[in-house]
């Protein structure tokens, strides 16, 4: 996966796009191959960032915007996982991304910057802030700095340096030392770089074009001169691609204007306007066309006043046909931001972040890899037909819904959902009824189950959906949105039993935090685990932490840690852990450690100083059904977090249960988790 830099600001015309323009310029040199992102645009077509990448300006693979302003504000909830999914594909082309903030475009009460921080945790970029010096000295540039941090920070985004723009030539080392604890780096101001375009101008002041080349329209403003002094001081004034503002009915000042224009070695300027509304003798403006053919010559009907403040006001960002800026906006940054800083923030570690979205894509992504076939025996619920859709779309899984095929796909065309290419199979299917029923029974055979009563046991789609994935018809089962947590593990205890080297099936919720996972186990099944039981969850939760992408650190939770206290559920623990070291001595784990023991490094450092896992936990054993469930949920309504499960371990082959008040995303979710651990026994 491509590394990812994102560029951000938190307030308006800071440059942003200069330092995202420098940045690009210096990786292509280097060789790699550059994606550019745009969270949200006004315009895809006039998006100034999309054309300069898109049309070879700047070396890019692929220059894309995930989202418009509009499509935003149509459906703001989905905003953040759809710029998440553009990054995911375009980081899957390139070797870096360069990720270029939204650009205060106008959504009311929407805070943008928060957004972008959001969006930069979320893909796992390292982060540049840019502010901007223009009137502003260091110490309010500092406190705008520390906002602008404390607001990325608490959205768990990581920031690998700050961009000041737009300082003082003679200050820049002041402004350098403003934001302590970050790399910061300074760009002087370069006027070029927010002059506005003549046709800006031109369109500020509301002028109309009366003579000239209109090809020299797209020329750079640069500076203005308003003349209201004499012909001698205009000359002193005049430079370098200025445009000059003059009343109408000052003929001598046009002519200077012009004639200065014209001669050899003098300053070239970029256009000339006359305001007041009067009209200029005929015989001065053609000896002006003679003098400067090609000048663009402008007149309103403004006064001086009014007209040049609009003037002054007009600015130009970097656009595509803007070759001297997109030069200089290379040359500043790259003056600014030496190659070794760009390298370095390159090389930072990974991001150790991760958010929920996060884990659900990488979630979706991981089962997409590799395709294993889920059952999921409740079709009856609509819900179960609305994953399936998405299932389908997303390319999760290969689905095997139960049912009457007829009524199943009626009902999904009712809803407008395609199924694809999901199998239906009929629970009553004679062959595979007798199939199973003929397994059914050897199983259960010491249990006196007769095969007519095997007949009838396996036509319920519980126990049918638990013999398909048993007789590898199916990798395995989701079920739960209709049926009890009984109704759907009982059968799997009958028929799939637990895997070698486990005796206990249990289960883990995974709890998706704000930055990052814990495993928390067992929170459904076993009521009363014995110390022997509890060592078994802790491995097979570790396992499946590990599964997940979770380093396990496992922490033995009681209502004492280490040798405080005493009682029969502390002992219980703390044999529990000496099982857990015995049986899998590779395994950090600890206990029993009260809960703020685990998490908390302060309080580690106190209760059980030089621990492996207290302060650090990531899989939480707790000690019984009660402890567990009250608290997976304490901390799921009180801290936010989403809690992923519960997710079945121990068995043979994978059967996962779902609340019957599962949401679709939950069913998603469950099934994509299904898949993974399907995939393990490939």
């Amino acid at each position: 996966m491509a590394r990812s830099i994102f560029i951000a600001s938190p307030e308006p015309r800071t440059g942003k796009p200069m330092v995202t323009v420098g940045l690009a310029s210096y990786l292509a040199e280097q060789g790699k191959s550059v994606g550019i992102l745009r969270p949200i645009v006004k315009d895809r077509t006039t998006d100034a960032m999309l054309q300069i990448f898109s049309e070879g300006k700047i070396t890019a693979r692929e220059a894309v915007a995930a989202l418009t302003y509009d499509e935003f504000l149509h459906d703001p909830s989905t905003a953040l996982a759809t710029v998440v999914a553009t990054h995911r594909k375009l980081a899957e082309k390139v070797d870096v991304v360069l990720v270029s903030g939204s650009d205060f475009e106008g959504v009311a009460g929407f805070d943008e910057f928060q957004f972008n921080c959001r969006v930069s945790a979320n893909v796992g970029a390292h982060m540049i802030v840019v502010l901007s010096a223009l009137d502003r000295s260091a110490t309010e540039v500092a406190d705008a700095g520390r906002l602008a941090l404390t607001t990325v920070r608490s959205e768990h985004a990581q920031v690998s340096a700050v961009v000041i723009t737009r300082a003082p030539e003679d200050t820049i080392d002041e402004y350098r030392g403003s934001i302590k604890n970050t790399a910061v780096h300074v760009v002087a101001e370069v006027p070029l770089l927010t002059a506005p375009r003549v046709s800006d101008v031109m369109k500020a002041t509301k002028a109309t074009m009366i003579s000239g080349n209109e090809d020299n329209l797209q020329r750079e403003a640069e500076k203005l001169l308003v003349c209201g002094m004499n012909s001698a001081h205009v000359l002193e004034r005049l430079e370098d691609g200025m445009v000059v503002i003059a009343a109408a009915d000052r003929p001598e000042l046009l002519l200077t204007s012009a004639a200065a224009h014209a001669a050899p070695g003098s300053p070239n300027l970029a256009g000339l306007i006359l305001n007041g509304g009067f009209t200029t003798p005929e015989a001065v403006m053609n000896l002006i066309r003679e003098l400067v053919p090609d000048l663009p010559i402008m007149t309103t009907d403004s006064d001086t006043f009014p007209t040049a403040f609009a003037a002054s006001a007009a600015r130009g960002p970097v656009r595509l046909t803007t070759t001297r800026k997109i030069e200089a906006a290379q040359e500043a940054v790259r003056a600014a931001i030496k190659p070794d800083a760009i390298d370095c923030i390159l090389a930072e570690a990974p991001s150790n972040v991760i958010t929920p979205l996060m884990f659900q894509s990488d979630l979706i992504d991981r089962a997409a890899s590799q395709k294993m076939r889920i059952v999921l025996p409740e079709p009856d619920d609509d819900r179960i037909l609305y994953a399936t859709d998405i299932l389908h779309r997303r390319g999760v899984a290969e689905v095997i819904l139960l049912g009457d095929e007829e009524a199943v796909r009626s009902r999904a065309n009712e809803l407008g959902l395609d199924l694809g290419d999901s199998r239906i199979v009929s629970p009553h299917d004679p062959e595979l009824v007798e199939k199973y029923a003929e397994e059914f029974a050897r199983l259960r055979a010491k249990k006196g189950v007769t095969l007519e009563q095997a007949r009838e046991k396996i036509q319920d789609v519980s126990y049918f959906g638990t013999m398909m994935v048993h007789m590898g018809d199916a990798d395995g089962m989701v079920s739960g949105a209709a049926h009890t947590t009984a109704h759907t593990i009982v059968p799997s205890f009958q028929i799939i039993k637990t895997k070698p080297g486990t005796s206990t099936v249990s289960s883990v919720f995974l709890m998706l935090m704000k930055d990052r996972v814990h495993v928390f186990g067992d929170c459904a099944v076993i009521l009363d685990p014995t110390a022997e039981q509890l060592a078994d969850i802790a491995i097979s939760s570790a396992e499946t932490a590990q599964q997940f992408g979770v380093d396990p650190r496992v922490a033995m939770i009681s209502y004492s840690t280490g040798t405080s206290g005493s009682g029969p559920e502390v002992e219980k623990v703390r044999e529990a852990t000496e099982i857990v070291r015995q049986k899998a001595p590779h395994l950090a784990v600890d206990g029993p450690l009260q809960f703020d023991a685990s998490v908390d490094p302060t309080v580690a450092e106190k209760k059980m100083p030089g621990s492996p896992v207290a302060g650090k936990a990531t899989v939480f054993i707790f000690p019984d059904l009660n402890t567990g469930n009250t608290t997976y949920k304490a901390v799921q309504r009180s801290s936010g977090a989403v809690a992923v499960g519960p997710v079945l371990q121990g068995l043979n082959k994978p059967v996962n249960d779902l609340s019957r008040g599962a949401l679709v995303e939950d069913i998603v979710n469950t099934v994509a988790i299904t898949a993974v651990q399907a995939q393990a026994l490939a």
